[in-house]
């Protein structure tokens, strides 16, 4: 199992941004589900931040693979979250819980975590928290 994605994920779960940064490199590629691909550490800070306002999440279930060489690796798992803040363009929040499954699939630089891809069903999210 590859110990940066795993630290990455220790930290996403205990929201330390910091630890997070630590784990990638300087120039970064962060494809989220849902718009434009973000590059470099401060869009993935300012991104990390805004995340940690609107939603408060933990990831379950989690299975780390990772291919021959080390320089990629893909993760699957559950995310379990609550909606704290309305999100531009999202459904109203009111403290709605979520459960869904999700991916990431990351590439490995010297170490470091150089492209981060998150895919999720935004349709199943935006029903569970319209109810």
């Amino acid at each position: 199992m590859n110990d940066t994605v795993r630290a990455y994920f220790d930290a996403f779960n205990t929201g330390d941004v910091a630890g997070m940064l630590a784990c990638l490199t300087d120039d970064v590629a962060h494809h989220v589900n849902e718009g434009q691909v973000r590059q470099g550490k401060d869009a993935f800070r300012a991104f990390c931040e805004h995340m940690n306002r609107c939603y408060r999440e933990e990831l379950t279930d989690m299975v780390i693979f990772e291919a021959e060489g080390g320089t990629r690796a893909a993760a699957e798992y559950v995310v379990n979250g609550t909606y704290l803040q309305t999100d531009e363009g999202l459904p109203e929040a009111r403290g709605q819980t979520y459960r869904l499954p999700a991916g990431s699939f990351f590439t490995l630089k010297d170490g470091l975590i150089s492209r981060v891809v998150t895919y999720y069903n935004l349709a199943d999210w935006t029903r569970q928290v319209s109810q």
